[in-house]
């Protein structure tokens, strides 16, 4: 059974480290390369939330790195402190893509709406898959455990599945948004494509995990019940 998951478990930590390795090259090269406009994270987010009628909308600072994320509960932005003063194309790309999400809850965009309706959920699978391996030495029926996992692991990959076209989405939004309110040049684009790409691949990390994973408890689960 070890040598299975480890068989699973393999492409997912490789993809892992690789995404991880990518991403921090690339945001560290061009958190060094300033923008032309000489604008903070902070203030390219304010204009495309501004120009999308989303004057109200709080734009923070949080800390920690990479720490930013937009709250569709409180509906307001958090940008980690070198993003919201910072002035290179790293901190105005991660800026604007946190603002692409406040504009995909402004539409009401379709994925972004699932992924939030199946947070809660998520939060539970999440918790209970860390229990899996302790229920296997008090669960009489491994079968019972068997497809008790198939069904947590199908909630978080689910959700990793349906967060890769809403970070896509995201990144897409805010480059256009980006070119379309002047905040960086066309040559300046391929700079935050590059960095948004880099954070995009954490992503597909998590979901080929979460796939590898799922695959791997359908099959203990089909082998189970051979039993």
């Amino acid at each position: 059974m070890m040598m299975m998951f480890l068989l699973f478990a393999i492409p997912g930590l490789l993809i892992g480290l690789y995404a991880q390795y990518k991403l921090s090259t690339t945001y560290k090269h061009f958190l060094q390369v300033g923008n032309s406009r000489g604008i903070s994270g902070a203030q390219a987010a304010r204009e495309i939330l501004d120009n999308a009628g989303l004057g109200a909308m709080p734009v923070e600072e949080v800390g920690g790195h990479l720490s930013d994320h937009y709250d569709p509960v409180k509906k307001a932005l958090f940008l980690s402190s070198e993003n919201y003063h910072g002035r290179s194309i790293s901190a105005i790309g991660v800026a604007a893509h946190e603002a692409g999400h406040a504009l995909q809850h402004q539409a009401s965009y379709a994925f972004l709406n699932l992924r939030m309706m199946l947070v809660p959920a998520t939060q539970f699978a999440s918790s209970a898959a860390q229990f899996i391996f302790l229920l296997s030495f008090f669960v009489a029926s491994f079968a019972f455990l068997a497809k008790f996992a198939v069904g947590i692991f199908a909630v978080i990959a689910l959700f990793q599945i349906i967060t890769l076209p809403v970070e896509y989405d995201a990144s897409s939004r805010a480059k256009a948004q980006l070119l379309k309110l002047g905040l960086i040049t066309s040559q300046e684009s391929p700079g935050v494509s590059k960095v948004l790409g880099a954070a995009a691949l954490t992503y597909v990390a998590a979901m080929v995990s979460a796939v590898m994973t799922l695959i791997h408890w359908i099959l203990i689960a089909r082998s189970s019940d051979r039993d």
